[in-house]
């Protein structure tokens, strides 16, 4: 028996108290005296570049895009207090090297949230796209976040005429982005790991992050490593039977030599066992070249996945055997070999070619803050 869960909206509005016990409600409504910590504060600034956010006044903006417009140039720093921030936030490919601070002591103290998806009617027509759903959209270079949480909680069952149900919390298109200790929380295509082109190399980095959502919920183009992530499928009430959807849906270019990496990572689910897929390609018709690539390795599967055929096909005439899909040392029940081929494996000596430290080549994130 698997109780419905909580819609997302549900979850982020929740008091403080009964979200905890979820590990998903946003954070209190108010910060104390202090609502930007250890990060100083508009009369004590954390550098002379540092902006603060804070939604009840306290700081230079109320709002995340007031600052990001502010923030011109390169290097801006912008301290988050707790709070929700229901808006849509996009930071252009001229505001390089930018550093978001959650200033409270847990990512869900500080949410960004918005609740367009791609079928969303657009004020000027048409519709937002997959693209235009996101919620926050960084294409600058160099953005590094410490413990925010990205979301959209749009939701299907309030929209049951929308065929567009991709609703994305945060597209990164940019080269050396890192998220630390941060949640991405969604249905459809939750985080859009992206570049800005086809021929824009963007390595991004993600590390003890929350990612959530039922289909292709972590996707695109970039060059992305996964280590320490926490990858949660969700149950569906919509659907009466598997698969209820896919974690991965890389679309890396095929003159691209590497794609996604998860490592060191786990994959929970709250669906019924083997519900979910690992992953399936994505070939877009924009670049009908791409070979999609995604080494899973050091990594606990839950129940959750389908052991057996853990790979699908997006589209026929692009079958996942023909992708770089490959697994390591993998451990739980998601992860056991019945079907040998249906699981390739990389030996001691490719999964050598694996690891963080060769898919980011001379960048190193920094963790501090």
């Amino acid at each position: 028996m698997h109780r419905p869960s909580l819609s997302r909206r549900a979850l982020l509005l929740t008091a403080a108290g009964a979200g905890a016990a979820l590990g998903l409600a946003a954070g209190p409504a108010t910060a104390g005296p202090r609502p930007f910590g250890r990060y100083g504060s508009p009369a004590a600034r954390l550098t002379p570049g540092t902006l603060y956010v804070d939604p009840h006044g306290r700081g230079d903006f109320t709002s995340v895009q007031a600052a990001v417009t502010a923030a011109s140039g390169s290097g801006r720093i912008l301290v988050l207090a707790p709070g929700t921030y229901r808006e849509t936030v996009a930071v252009d490919a001229t505001r390089t090297d930018a550093t978001w601070i959650g200033a409270g002591a847990d990512p869900r103290d500080v949410v960004i949230v918005y609740d367009n998806a791609a079928g969303t009617p657009k004020p000027g027509g048409g519709t937002y796209g997959t693209s235009g759903s996101a919620t926050v959209t960084v294409q600058a270079d160099g953005f590094t976040a410490h413990r925010i949480t990205f979301a959209n909680d749009w939701l299907r069952a309030d929209h049951p005429g929308v065929s567009g149900t991709q609703a994305v919390a945060l597209k990164a298109q940019g080269d050396r982005s890192a998220f630390h200790h941060c949640r991405f929380l969604g249905h459809q295509d939750t985080l859009y790991a992206d570049t800005r082109h086809l021929s824009h190399f963007a390595r991004q980095y993600f590390a003890h992050c929350h990612i959530e959502g039922d289909v292709d919920f972590v996707f695109g183009r970039a060059t992305a490593v996964f280590e320490h992530c926490h990858f949660r499928t969700l149950n569906r009430t919509d659907l009466s039977g598997a698969p209820y959807g896919f974690v991965f849906a890389p679309s890396t270019a095929g003159a691209g030599p590497r794609g996604f990496l998860v490592t060191k990572s786990r994959i929970t689910s709250e669906a019924p066992d083997g519900f979910y897929k690992l992953a399936r390609p994505w070939v877009p018709s924009s670049d009908l070249t791409a070979h999609p690539m995604l080494i899973v390795r050091d990594t606990r599967l839950g129940p959750g996945i389908d052991a057996v055929a853990p790979y699908a096909n997006m589209r026929d005439a692009h079958p996942w055997q023909s992708m770089r899909f490959s697994e390591y040392r993998n451990t739980g029940p998601g992860a056991v070999v019945t079907v040998p081929e249906n699981r390739p494996q990389l030996t001691r000596a490719q999964a050598a070619s694996h690891t963080r430290a060769v898919y980011l080549g001379d960048w190193r994130p920094d963790a501090r803050r």
